[in-house]
């Protein structure tokens, strides 16, 4: 159900427009110089900005318009889920972590300002995240709702947990016997090594982009049929995601990308190239996308711009 290119041209104005309703509401609510350390606030800042693809803050709002909710009313949710995502991505970045130099076509944080004021800069930026929710919803349940579902999706059984699995396959983080006993089993099958690649990235990426599409979902106050559809489709869209992303880190360039390319084979680390191959990754994006369309079909033509994204987040080239 490919968009038609009149289509294509609307999405990307509506997307380009939110993204710039995204980077006024963050720039506003990030600290400045007179707030804290002057390094601080500029370190915070450079992992924000300039803006990525903001796809989760994007998730966030197309949520709310599909239920037929307020972009206003769900802001805070999507940039304090875009905060979450820099945080994450500060963090990632560090030696211990992925060991990346490169993010959005400059150095990461850390290599710009060091390795402890990224650190402290993701910190800030995950804590900065719950002070805008629990400051700038529009209603103390609101608040509360938003948060809780935040705070699952980033935490040990979210995000979190997923990074840790990531990373313990590639490097000596520390393991008890029963994971140890689990990751170095011989020769695993193609089935095994697929399960805990979903495993791993149902937490590591999918965990904030289920979150995204029902913190839009909670700010429109959706019925119990919405938030069902929202959740299959943010479930979807996640894994889709995922394989975009090995595969551009297979297939793309450094131009493209703005990053590191092939990294994730030679360190080790599962993607679903390596597992399943390139064209069968491929299928797999394409059916999963398939799927994550007609979820959200019973909200009607509102839930257009979801459809949309859906085909762009299965072929974007960067």
């Amino acid at each position: 159900m490919n968009a038609t290119a009149a289509e294509r041209v609307s999405l990307a104005e509506h997307l380009a427009a939110l993204r710039r309703a995204v980077d006024a509401a963050l720039d506003r609510w990030l600290p400045t110089e007179r707030d804290c350390p002057p390094t601080l606030a500029a370190a915070m800042r450079y992992a924000v900005f300039p803006s990525g693809k903001r796809l989760r803050p994007v998730l966030v709002l197309l949520a709310a318009e599909a239920c037929g909710g307020s972009i206003d009313v769900a802001m805070p949710a999507a940039s304090a889920v875009e905060l979450v995502h820099c945080y994450s991505l500060v963090h990632d970045d560090l030696p211990a972590m992925d060991d990346d130099d490169l993010r959005r076509g400059r150095p990461t944080c850390h290599v710009a300002f060091g390795e402890a004021m990224g650190i402290l800069a993701g910190d800030a930026l995950l804590t900065l995240a719950f002070d805008i929710v629990a400051r700038h919803s529009a209603t103390p349940q609101l608040a509360a709702e938003s948060c809780r579902e935040l705070a699952t999706a980033a935490g040990a059984a979210g995000m979190v947990g997923g990074q840790v699995d990531d990373v313990a396959r590639a490097s000596s983080l520390p393991m008890s016997e029963k994971e140890r006993a689990g990751r170095l089993e011989a020769c695993p099958t193609a089935t095994d090594s697929l399960e805990r690649l979903q495993s791993i990235h149902a937490r590591k990426t999918g965990a904030m982009m289920l979150a995204s599409v029902r913190l839009g979902g909670i700010a429109a106050r959706a019925d119990a049929g919405a938030m069902t559809a929202l959740d299959c489709y943010g479930r979807r869209i996640g894994v889709a995601f995922q394989i975009a992303d090995d595969l551009l880190d297979a297939c793309g360039t450094e131009a493209r990308t703005g990053k590191r390319t092939g990294k994730d084979g030679g360190r080790g680390k599962m993607t679903y190239p390596g597992v399943v191959g390139i064209d069968e990754s491929r299928r797999l994006a394409r059916t999963l996308c398939d799927e994550a369309c007609r979820a959200v079909a019973i909200l009607g033509d509102r839930a257009e711009r979801l459809r949309q994204l859906a085909e762009f987040i299965v072929e974007r080239d960067h």
